[in-house]
């Protein structure tokens, strides 16, 4: 069974539970996927790969982080809560994030393959790194090691 038919089974599964943060959640999923559907002019009852529907994953757990940045400079504990609860059911459908010692490991492992060493090349090897971390590893790790490296 494919993760976008998942998700809508899921929504049913909310709707019984009364699980009303999950329902919203996995709602706006839906919604997204229908709109990226369209946007790609396929007709909205068609589904999206996994890889798809992982990318828009991605994506709402990006908006979640930075409204809950937003919100805590803000001082909006009650916004900020309702946020990382959101937060923590999208990343339920994430693959596990590779932690920071082996991005460190990664890196060090591709420019000794690449002889990456050149600092004016970083931005290269930044996107031949993320282009083989993409969905395994926070980005932000990534440009982190990656600019130690090249410090």
């Amino acid at each position: 069974m494919s993760l976008h038919t998942d998700i809508k089974n899921q929504i049913k599964d909310a709707m019984l539970a009364k699980d009303a943060v999950r329902l919203s959640v996995l709602r706006g999923l839906s919604a997204s996927f229908t709109n990226d559907l369209i946007s790609k002019k396929k007709k909205s009852d068609e589904l999206l790969s996994d890889e798809e529907v992982l990318d828009i994953i991605r994506r709402q757990v990006k908006q979640r982080k930075d409204s809950i940045d937003q919100f805590q400079k803000g001082g909006r504990t009650d916004l900020v809560e309702s946020e990382s609860a959101e937060l923590k059911i999208l990343e339920t459908y994430l693959p596990a994030q590779m932690s920071k010692d082996e991005v460190v490991n990664f890196v060090k492992a591709k420019q000794t393959e690449m002889g990456a060493t050149d600092p004016a090349k970083k931005n290269q090897f930044m996107g031949a790194v993320m282009k083989d971390l993409k969905g395994k590893a926070d980005g932000t790790i990534v440009k982190e090691v990656i600019d130690s490296l090249f410090a």
